[in-house]
């Protein structure tokens, strides 16, 4: 493999002129080669003697070619007498920097000479650049003392003593991944700690014992579960003991740090053993769960591997809250949700460079390497919207996933870790056995996070004792290995053998602790003295005020008065007079100035900042994230305005936001232009959003299909995590939707999907029609005491269709209205036909029926399809006592939208007199026809259907 990287590697022979010269630019000016190249030309340095520093060659190079051209130049460049001593220096001085080169090759690839696998089955890797050979060295160097560079610790040594010093650090049970990192402090700062301890732990006897104990935890749970509950699935963390301990010191050294409160997010491997161990869950209520006992007080619940809980630790920087996320069982999806969680915390604590506050993701091997979420959820961490201060990552590897060990397989790369390598993140894999190198690690890499507030991996090497469930026979696939396996003593025997053969402790101490142990678990008990069952955290989230049982409907008022309005309309317009706007958004600002003085309708974006601005006026911070919120996809919103001479400096990157100056010492108003991601942008606002009961949290799709790339989010967490955990969350997705010609994918949202996972009250689907009706809706949102997920179809033509247009007068009388009945003058008495719709298609049912001049058919609108306001709608439809029909119109394929949904809502209210019929689009195997002639064929056919007899 690393003949194969090398021979597709920039530093391939047959590259070496291009890298000669680029290294001959570096050396003149470094700043005229890209920062990867100096970043790696930098570490070449570090070869070097400190207080030697490589200079330009050229003209060296020329001076000698000059030189050589005269014709007494080989008697003056070597005379007979210097020609020895001149040839020992200069072979003196290559064997120097062969040294050097060797010294900087560890660093770089002594992770694949290292002891990692508790299993002893990787072989270790053929890397020649390890080999003093490889550099003309031999073992008549080995007594040689050369000097050793930037090796922390030791100017000068034998080649024997620079070898041992190398293996020690870098070959042992802890292989080190760094010197592709740019920023030369952090690479050095890796380099002083490893080097400067040769990696060795140097822990006193008294924590020795602490582990051990740890160890036995975690060992002795899994193996009552297993006696106590024969095959019942518990994803055995047997194998990774070494996880508590390591969770134990991450605790531990973050509180002495002055960390408050950690979040945790993990799949469900190992996931009991950390509850109880870990966070301190009463056995006893776990084996309620195991017995099927424990009384349930959710519609649904979940299973117990897939169950969150917190709790206080005591350590000796003080109490640390921690807390472990639910998560389902698609392992990774919950990073970005623990993420977003942590961003709201630390928030809530103004946090603001992640001191107090820090991240935990526990990960499989597999998964980390195969799930696109982890991806994006790194690429989000070093971005301003979503920076949490950096990430302490756990790889659980035990190296082999589901059934698939077979690294051809699994990946594409090396290590499973390698797609932390895209933000530098340095990654410290370790040999589970050795779980004194476990804690060393631990502490390395949380020391790291809070230097430099990066992401850092450790890659937790060990095996999985049991099959991928207990009901799983793993010698079925893993035959070979599981032989090994069987054989295996476990790491608590590994590691009490090593404690009693150094004396730290007696011979039955080991067997003592378990006894202990087993006795706890006997009674129901936590053994755990550093867990806090009584302490409240002054920081958590108030939910109280939410927990009650109070009706989607219940009256409330959002209405504004009209000076308030004006005073909105007056700042959100009030530009400073050096920043330069685009025509078109002056055009627009101009405009915003007059609705604000009641001369011009409201339209879409000016209502929707109207609300956002009093939200805030009233307290409520905002966040609004999405791939063009700012300006808006549909050039609508212009939040965020941009000066277009970007000259003066006090308008941070030439932007300027008006609601962040509505008024003096108002809420923090966040909006993001994201990164293209889905899922994880997603899973981050569903996160801060369960985190912040009392800000409007906002994520829009560019186009409403775009949520589709995050549907795991939407129906594991948002749709259902109040029935399976209890986790409330008060998110708003805006969904772009509407057919307008924009071919398949991006004239629908699948509004039928969000129906689909409607029940028992779990979220709100909106389709207004009006901007009054978007600024009652979010208003609603915030003031009325009930958090349910809000998903609007949000429109695209209609942002600026000249009808869809409200006053001042609308938004400071009246809510939002479930139900618009019909507005124009239509006899009640004469009408025989009610159309019922949704969305834009009601303007062009309209104007149909005008330039028709249908005067017996009435349509009211539904504006809120979920929860169904069947009292509105009841009285909407009394209105028409002679009405023998009720059509459902719907621009989306008759498979697709609301049809399938709402019918059954509709017929609980119709007389036995009246029938029920319908005008939407053939259904299809695709959302939308994809030829814009078509589709305004198909349209004007459903909008004639629904007013032709006989239908």
């Amino acid at each position: 493999m690393m003949k194969q990287f090398l021979e597709n590697s920039m530093l391939y022979g047959a590259n070496a002129p291009f890298v000669e010269d680029l290294y001959e630019k570096y050396l003149k000016n470094p700043d005229s080669v890209s920062s990867e190249w100096r970043g790696y030309f930098e570490s070449l340095q570090q070869t070097l003697t400190i207080t030697v520093r490589d200079i330009p060659h050229t003209p060296i190079i020329e001076s000698f070619v000059r030189a050589a051209q005269s014709p007494s130049a080989e008697k003056r460049l070597y005379p007979t007498e210097k020609y020895a001593a001149s040839a020992r220096d200069e072979s003196k001085e290559r064997k120097q920097i062969a040294v050097l080169q060797l010294i900087n090759m560890y660093r770089f690839l002594g992770v694949r000479h290292a002891r990692l696998d508790p299993l002893n089955r990787q072989q270790i890797a053929d890397v020649p650049e390890l080999d003093p050979a490889f550099y003309d060295l031999t073992e008549a160097d080995m007594n040689t003392v050369f000097n050793t560079g930037s090796l922390v610790g030791q100017e000068h040594a034998t080649l024997q003593e620079i070898l041992q010093i190398l293996q020690q650090t870098y070959c042992g049970t802890i292989g080190a991944e760094y010197m592709y990192i740019t920023d030369l402090k952090q690479k050095r700062w890796i380099q002083n700690r490893l080097e400067g301890s040769r990696a060795q732990p140097n822990l006193t006897p008294d924590y020795k014992r602490h582990i051990l104990e740890r160890l036995t935890a975690a060992e002795s749970l899994e193996k009552y579960l297993h006696t106590r509950y024969v095959g019942q699935k518990r994803f055995s963390g047997e194998g990774n003991e070494s996880l508590i301990p390591l969770l134990d010191k991450l605790i531990q050294h973050a509180g002495e740090s002055g960390v408050q409160e950690i979040v945790v997010g993990m799949a469900h491997r190992g996931r009991l053993n950390v509850l109880v161990n870990t966070l301190g869950k009463m056995p006893s209520d776990l084996f309620l769960e195991f017995e099927g006992k424990k009384v349930q007080t959710l519609t649904a619940g979940d299973v117990k591997y897939h169950q969150g809980f917190s709790s206080s630790v005591t350590t000796t920087g003080g109490i640390v809250h921690v807390a472990l996320a639910f998560n389902p069982s698609h392992l990774e999806i919950v990073n970005p949700v623990v993420e977003g969680s942590v961003l709201a915390r630390q928030h809530r604590l103004h946090d603001k460079n992640g001191e107090l506050v820090l991240p935990v993701l526990l990960h499989g091997d597999a998964a980390f390497a195969g799930q696109g979420v982890v991806m994006e959820t790194l690429n989000l961490s070093q971005t301003r919207g979503y920076g949490t201060g950096g990430t302490v990552h756990v790889i659980i590897n035990n190296q082999i996933g589901f059934t698939t060990s077979d690294p051809r397989d699994s990946r594409s790369t090396l290590y499973c870790t390698d797609v932390a390598k895209m933000i530098e993140a340095p990654i410290f894999h370790v040999n589970g056995d050795d779980p004194e190198a476990v804690v060393m690690v631990t502490e390395l890499a949380f020391d790291f996070r809070m230097q430099f507030h990066k992401d850092v991996v450790i890659d937790l090497v060990c095996f999985r004792k049991q099959g991928h469930n207990e009901q799983d026979e793993p010698m079925v696939t893993q035959p070979s290995m599981y032989r090994i396996i069987s054989k295996h003593a476990g790491t608590r025997k590994l590691y009490a053998d090593k404690l009693e053969a150094t004396g730290i402790i007696k011979k039955t101490e080991a067997e003592a602790m378990v006894k202990a142990y087993y006795d706890a678990m006997d009674a129901g008990h936590n053994p755990n003295q550093a867990i806090l069952y009584d302490y409240k955290s002054p920081h958590s989230a108030n939910w109280a005020p939410f927990l009650n049982s109070l009706k989607w409907n219940q009256p409330v008022k959002t209405s504004v008065s009209i000076d308030e309005l004006k005073y909105f309309a007056e700042r959100l317009t009030d530009i400073p007079s050096t920043f330069k706007l685009h025509s078109r958004v002056e055009k627009i600002i101009t405009d915003r100035r007059e609705m604000g003085k009641g001369n011009l309708p409201l339209d879409w974006g000016m209502a929707e900042n109207l609300a956002y601005a009093s939200l805030l006026k009233e307290g409520y911070p905002i966040r609004f994230s999405g791939q063009d919120s700012g300006r808006g996809t549909f050039f609508h919103r212009h939040a965020v305005l941009h000066d277009q001479n970007r000259e003066h400096e006090q308008w941070e990157d030439g932007v300027y936001v008006p609601l962040r100056h509505i008024f003096a010492k108002q809420p923090d108003f966040t909006i993001i232009d994201s990164m293209l991601s889905e899922e994880a942008v997603l899973g981050f606002e569903y996160g801060y959003a369960t985190a912040k009961p009392n800000g409007l949290v906002i994520w829009e799709a560019q186009f409403g299909d775009f949520a589709n790339g995050a549907q795991v989010v939407i129906d594991q967490f948002i749709t259902s995590g109040e029935a399976k955990w209890g986790r409330l969350c008060g998110l708003v997705m805006m969904l772009p939707h509407g057919y307008e010609g924009q071919g398949p994918e991006h004239s629908s949202a699948r509004l039928e999907r969000y129906l689909q996972l409607c029940a028992e009250y779990n979220i709100q689907v909106c389709v207004p029609s009006t901007p009054a009706q978007i600024f009652h809706v979010l208003r609603r949102q915030m003031i009325r005491p009930i958090r349910k997920p809000l998903i609007i179809m949000m429109p695209k033509s209609m942002l600026r269709h000249k009808e869809s247009v409200s006053s001042l007068e609308d938004l400071a009388s009246g809510q939002f209205q479930p139900v618009i009945p019909e507005t124009e003058n239509i006899n009640s008495e004469k009408t025989r036909r009610i159309i019922t719709c949704s969305g834009k298609i009601y303007y062009e049912l309209v104007a149909y029926r005008r330039k028709q001049s249908i005067s017996d058919m009435a349509i009211i609108r539904l504006e809120q399809l979920y929860p169904f306001p069947h009292d509105d709608f009841q009285a909407a439809i009394d209105r028409y006592p002679n009405a023998k029909e009720i059509i459902w119109c719907q621009e989306e394929p008759g498979n697709q939208g609301a049809w399938h949904r709402i019918q059954h809502y509709i017929l609980r209210h119709m007389r036995s007199d009246q029938v029920l019929g319908y005008a939407l689009r053939p259904s299809s195997a695709s959302p939308a026809v994809g030829y814009l002639e078509l589709d305004r064929f198909q349209q004007n056919q459903l909008i004639e259907a629904a007013f032709r007899d006989n239908i």
